[in-house]
């Protein structure tokens, strides 16, 4: 028996060193790569292109690819880039990032800050700005690639990289899933992703097991009038008035007809029209942002929005014939779900790699994002969105002693710790693979 317990400790002793042998290699490499990975994200920063306007930057990331032994599919559904990388036989984990940046003019004042400017989808000139951490989540992959191919020896499996295109409008993994990803490419046994965190401390990350982020759909609403001279409203009838009124009453939906337990948001984000002080419009337009966790909650916030809009116009006097539109827009992003045992896993590895005290349990939130779309295909790939921690201690300490909050995300000064934001993710994304695709 005390032979059995001595074969047992000896066994335990030689796998705690052989996991702490291998942390250490992977700590030296993501060191070793944040440097490269430092100077891409400034390139990156420097020169961002709109959601399908992703063309520089997609031929960038394929270069990248291919210089590491990646077999590259260029233009995949658009500007879409799939990677692919066999090391043998095991599992299938894919690494997806996000490329495309904002119409915003930047004013971080940094040295690689934008100055770049392009056309939108509507003819405009606008100026163009990584403000939403794009321009790390893909330095970080490609300090990953990197460090995974240089750690070839210590795992085994096939590595999918996809650079997406047009996460920003919630249209690139549609076309990426649309164009064949899942038949034409080895099937995923999971798929991660980082997204930065300016309310989190860099060195840090957040993981949720469960719903992540927010579901969103966007809803056009015309509301219609009769029109005529300012100074006769008693031979009109205001759409301004019934707009007006249909905001007012689109708060109730959430506070009095919702659950206070059920998450959802209802906001009217635009809202036109007229043309004269002295004119009374035939028609004013409302655009409405709606966020949500669950689809019967959903569901039925839409339900009250159409009666309450039927209703306010009836109020008015306005007849059947002519009742507000309410189009709810095909295009939508559905919540992301991580997978609650793969967010767990992903979390005893990310504590062993920087320590319990860097690895937070997070709240959901009501942004939103396409990753989740490559969760909800029949193939249900089991995946996990990871919150990156990317705000320095200093400036959170400072900040907070002023009673004061890091820019959010699409801000024009976000203010990224990109050294040390960088360093973290590349170790915990390496540490990922290789601990989900260890050698037995």
């Amino acid at each position: 028996m005390l032979s059995r317990y001595i074969t047992l400790f000896i066994f335990f002793a030689i796998h705690i060193h052989a996991n702490s042998q291998i942390s250490e290699k992977i700590k030296k490499e993501a060191k070793d790569q944040s440097t490269y990975a430092l100077e891409l994200c400034k390139n990156l920063h420097e020169n961002p292109e709109l959601s399908f306007q992703e063309f520089e930057t997609s031929k960038k990331l394929s270069a990248e690819l291919r210089k590491n032994g990646f077999e590259v599919t260029n233009n995949f559904g658009g500007n879409n880039v799939v990677g692919v990388f066999k090391n043998g036989d095991g599992p299938v984990i894919m690494l997806r990032t996000d490329m495309d940046a904002l119409p915003l003019e930047e004013k971080t004042g940094f040295k690689f800050a934008s100055v770049k400017k392009s056309t939108d989808s509507k003819g405009n000139q606008v100026p163009v700005m990584h403000a939403c951490g794009h321009d790390i989540h893909m330095s970080v992959c490609m300090g990953t690639v990197r460090s995974l191919v240089s750690l070839k020896n210590e795992w085994k499996g096939t590595l999918i990289i996809v650079a997406q295109q047009a996460e920003e409008v919630s249209g690139g993994s549609s076309k990426a899933i649309e164009s064949g990803l899942f038949s034409k490419f080895p099937i995923p046994d999971c798929a991660l992703a980082f997204h930065i965190n300016p309310e989190l401390e860099s060195g840090t990350v957040g993981l949720v097991g469960g719903t992540v982020f927010a579901g969103v759909k966007t809803v056009e609403i015309v509301v219609y009038g009769k029109g005529g001279h300012g100074a006769y409203p008693e031979k009109c009838i205001d759409p301004i008035v019934i707009a007006s009124r249909i905001v007012l009453d689109l708060q109730t939906i959430v506070s009095r007809e919702m659950s206070p337990l059920e998450p959802v948001v209802v906001t009217v984000g635009s809202i036109h029209g007229g043309t004269r002080p002295n004119i009374i419009p035939d028609e004013v337009k409302l655009e409405l942002s709606l966020r949500y966790y669950s689809v019967e909650a959903i569901e039925k916030v839409i339900v009250a929005i159409r009666r309450i809009c039927r209703a306010a116009s009836q109020m008015a006097g306005m007849p059947d014939t002519k009742l507000p539109d309410v189009k709810v827009l095909p295009v939508e992003t559905p919540p992301v779900v991580n997978n609650s045992k793969l967010s767990e896993k992903l979390q005893g590895f990310a504590t062993e790699i920087i320590g319990s005290q860097n690895v937070l349990n997070v709240k959901p939130s009501m942004v939103a994002e396409d990753f989740g779309k490559y969760g909800l295909t029949p193939e249900r790939v089991p995946i996990c969105l990871i919150w990156l921690g990317s705000t320095s201690h200093d400036l959170l300490k400072e900040l907070d002693a002023k009673g004061e909050k890091p820019a959010p995300l699409h801000s024009p000064v976000l203010n990224p710790d990109y050294a040390k934001t960088i360093e973290t993710g590349i170790l915990v994304m390496t540490n990922n693979v290789i601990r989900l695709a260890k050698k037995n």
